[in-house]
């Protein structure tokens, strides 16, 4: 039974799940029906040529999708390949300035391997509508600016280039600059074009900047208005400058000085992005300062002005500003919880850049430790999905704002972070570099209000609590490159202490030097056995098999009896070993066994999987992911993966990377893994083995079997 819809068209775009009966990631569709369980049945859109003409599609999950205005289900469908769209999603920002362009907005479009400023001069329709249910895509029409001077071609009009939202990395409304006289107000008039058309209604800005008052030009004969405070231009400031043509450019002052034949001061400006005939920092042969290729600007120092974006009216002399457009709603926009990401779908929504969890000012310790944590794993899911009604305000923030944005969509915005940062009750972990284990801490003690994942019993019978577990030992007692495994049963046997129950989720911090690394590899251990670490619970023999009664410590580093593995014995076996003349001087400690254990009786075995590794570099943290069961489904990640723009305006973007080979790496056997070279692995590896910071482990019931 379906229900029809009423009113206007209702779009939507798939953002996850399964291709299903004709629907899969970054599909546009139209609502035809609702069936009764809540999924949406409805028509389904190609792309290129045919995008208009809708086609049979399916049956689809809401939750699955994300609701699209027929205006940004216009700009999407001209986007292609598929994947691109919801990577302009994840951008709201970015996408509703978009969605809201005006004829003479100056953009930034991204073509061939250039960044190259232009205005918009009319939104086309791209393709037939043979009928009524067709939906035309739309592209947007820009002319370039063609010189250094930042002026337009006054050559006989040629048909302009046709770009998709896609293409679109900047937007600067025209309200924001004053463009000077149209040079063309209908281009390409005598086009030929069979698919192609324009709207002529596309809105103006001009009547809105009528109704605000006149905003001034910055060039050499107009001072900046006093109604703005104005700091001194000097090298670091952020500034802009407009040229005779009305058309502004922002960036940083690199250089100020007197140019050669040159009386006046002068800056060197790296701009934001390229212009054609800039230089990468030199003017007349010499150089000034050194920047990217096309990017540095010289110009008066009376013709900067600082950056407008970034200053602040005063309270008694307001400047009026027009609206801003509405920023795009998040794609995340239910209550509901959202499982961990399958692995059959992990690489199409992970993998990628600004994918993942993006930084901002320190935040790579957090980063990386949410992103193992919740990306993949369900170790931590019992505790972070609660009713709402007793929820608190910083778990829901994390719920809904970062974990439900990072499973759904794939990315997770860095206000979403700061947000969740500010919530954290200590002004530190908004300003300063903090390590995992203090987070990690904070988050499950406060935010989600859980009781310490360990309680460990140590040698005098007293209980102590944990939410990680640093390892304690001196560098002897292992071999050069150990396992985790190997260094976790040493410390254990060396504290004294024991695992009272077994863990759902076991953090293991690497031993250090404080900040240095105590041995230069570590191998991750896939699996631990902790079945020897279990406080009162049945353990066998080392030798015979048999239910064990006593430990040795002092037989941990014993040359001829496995060196590095925990020694158990029955009565007999251990009267036995320590005949030997080397051990007669041994202490072993009788066991907590069980009652009504039978000492023959086979013992099982309890494992632990690896699911995350946390590595530290100058400071900086990433994390290795294993997002499924398979070998190879392992993951790298690096939430300030590169950056784009300078550090006081620009933003980080995080990335994530499939790296198979990290798995092909440690499905060898011990030994073969002790005699392997780090150096000759690869990049991936070398960093894993060289640079882990913490391991993270879950119980094989929480462990992914999909």
């Amino acid at each position: 039974m379906e229900t029809k819809t009423e009113g206007k068209d209702q779009f939507f775009i798939v953002i996850r799940g399964k291709a299903r009966k004709g629907f899969s990631r970054g599909c546009i569709g139209r609502v035809e029906a609702v069936t009764q369980n809540g999924e949406l049945s409805g028509l389904l859109y190609g792309a290129g040529s045919s995008g208009a003409n809708p086609k049979s599609g399916g049956v689809v999950k809401r939750e699955d999708t994300y609701p699209l205005t027929r205006h940004q289900a216009q700009l999407l469908l001209f986007v292609f390949p598929s994947s691109k769209r919801l990577e302009l999603l994840c951008n709201p920002q970015l996408f509703s300035a978009i969605c809201q362009l005006s004829q003479d907005d100056l953009v930034v479009i991204k073509h061939k391997t250039e960044h190259q400023p232009g205005l918009v001069r009319n939104l086309m329709l791209v393709g037939k509508k043979d009928s009524p249910g067709d939906l035309l895509m739309l592209g947007f029409e820009v002319e370039f600016v063609q010189d250094s001077d930042l002026t337009l071609s006054s050559k006989k009009p040629a048909p302009l280039p046709l770009f998709s939202a896609a293409d679109i990395v900047q937007v600067v409304p025209a309200y924001l600059i004053d463009i000077g006289p149209r040079w063309r107000n209908s281009l390409s008039e005598g086009l030929n074009r069979k698919t192609v058309s324009r709207i002529n209604s596309m809105p103006n800005m001009r009547s809105l900047e009528r109704q605000v008052g006149d905003i001034k030009r910055i060039d050499q004969s107009v001072t900046p208005t006093k109604c703005l405070s104005q700091p001194p231009i000097e090298v670091g400031s952020m500034v802009e400058v407009m040229s005779n043509t009305g058309i502004t450019v922002y960036g940083v002052v690199r250089w100020m000085g007197a140019l050669s034949e040159q009386k006046q001061n002068w800056a060197g400006i790296e701009l934001d992005y390229e212009v054609k005939n800039c230089s990468n920092g030199t003017y007349g042969g010499q150089r000034y300062f050194t920047c990217e290729g096309s990017k540095a600007l010289f110009v008066p120092v009376t013709m900067c002005s600082p950056d407008g974006r970034f200053l602040r009216p005063h309270s008694e002399e307001r400047v009026l500003r027009p609206k801003l457009p509405p920023a795009v709603t998040s794609l995340e926009e239910t209550d509901e919880d959202v499982p961990p990401v399958p692995e059959s779908e992990a690489l199409a929504l992970l993998v990628g850049k600004m994918k993942g969890i993006q930084g901002h000012f320190n935040s790579c310790y957090l980063d990386a430790t949410l992103f193992s944590l919740f990306s993949s794993s369900m170790s931590l899911d019992s505790v972070c999905q609660k009713p709402a009604d007793t929820e608190r305000s910083i778990a829901c923030c994390l719920r809904k704002d970062i974990v439900n944005c990072l499973r759904r969509q794939g990315f997770v915005p860095a206000e979403s972070v700061m947000n969740f940062r500010k919530q954290l009750g200590c002004d530190t972990f908004v300003t300063e570099e903090k390590d995992p284990e203090e987070f990690i801490t904070v988050l499950l003690q406060r935010v989600l209000c859980m009781e310490p994942l360990l309680k460990l019993r140590s040698k005098n019978n007293t209980t102590q609590d944990a939410y990680t577990f640093q390892i304690i030992l001196d560098k002897e007692q292992v071999t050069q490159t150990p396992t985790v495994q190997q260094l976790l049963d040493t410390s254990f046997v060396s504290c004294g202490v024991k695992f009272e129950e077994i863990p759902s989720c076991l953090m293991v911090q690497m031993p250090r030097f404080g900040k240095y690394k105590m041995f230069p590899h570590i191998i991750p251990s896939t699996e631990l056995d902790i079945t020897d670490l279990l406080y009162n619970s049945p353990r066998e023999c080392f030798l015979c098999g048999r239910l064990a009664e006593y430990e040795c410590p002092e037989c941990l580093q014993d040359p001829k009896l496995q060196p590095g593995s925990i020694k158990q014995f029955c009565t007999t076996c251990k009267t036995q070993v320590h005949t030997h003349p080397s051990r007669r001087g041994h202490c072993p400690k009788a066991l907590a066994v069980p009652g009504g254990v039978a000492t023959d009786t086979p013992v099982a075995r309890h494992k632990m999987r690896l699911f995350a590794v946390l590595c530290i570099e100058t400071s900086h943290y990433v994390s290795f992911v294993k997002y499924g069961p398979g070998c190879h489904s392992w993951i790298f990640f690096d939430s300030m993966a590169d950056r784009c723009g300078d550090d006081q305006c620009g933003y980080n973007i995080p990335e994530v990377k499939a790296c198979p080979e990290v798995g092909d790496f440690l499905s060898q056997s011990e030994e073969e893994l002790r005699r392997a070279d780090p150096s000759q692995a690869g990049e991936h590896i070398s960093r894993l083995l060289g640079d882990s910071y913490m391991c993270l482990y879950q119980s094989e019931s929480m462990a992914p079997d999909r």
